[in-house]
């Protein structure tokens, strides 16, 4: 692609009204300050404008914001009814085994009893049986490790969310 436009769906971001664009922002992640900072930085020229800043963002929120953030999404295995992205993005564990369902939901309670908020992984592409064992394996994290790889997955789902939004042909 030679042209330097912006790209269509970047554009129609760009051009939102500002409560229209924190509300698409939103969808993408529930942080109020994430959403405030990239919306500051509008207008964008490509994509990975948008990526960037959103991982700068990301890099910068406070535990509070994560916690915003974090309070945003379903637990795994549980994407809430009538919310097409949550069940999109879990659908390595539609098709799991009802054993696997009840072990998630266990390893979900007991993730979220230590560290007081849902576990959290970028479960695009995801089978349920990965998504078990990342939280079997991050259960032993301290708080402080557990906070960090939850920022570095929030990040990674909000480029896929950014991206399908900015992308969008209409």
């Amino acid at each position: 692609m030679t042209s330097t436009s912006t790209p269509p769906g970047l554009a129609r971001f760009n051009d939102l009204g500002e409560s229209a664009a924190l509300a698409a922002l939103h969808e993408a992640c529930a942080s109020t300050e994430w959403a405030r900072r990239l919306l500051a930085g509008r207008p964008y020229t490509t994509p990975e404008d948008l990526y960037t800043a959103s991982d700068a963002a990301m890099a910068e929120l406070t535990t509070a914001d994560l916690q915003e953030a974090m309070a945003g999404h379903p637990p795994i295995g549980r994407p809430k009814p009538g919310d097409p992205t949550s069940a999109r993005e879990q659908r390595g564990m539609a098709g799991a085994s009802e054993d696997l369902k009840a072990e998630m939901l266990e390893l979900n309670l007991a993730y979220q009893e230590k560290f007081g908020h849902v576990f959290l992984i970028c479960a695009t592409g995801r089978t349920g049986e990965q998504m078990r064992d990342a939280v079997k394996e991050r259960i032993g994290n301290s708080p402080e490790q557990e906070r960090e790889i939850v920022r570095t997955e929030l990040g990674k789902i909000n480029r896929i969310r950014l991206a399908r939004l900015v992308e969008e042909d209409a």
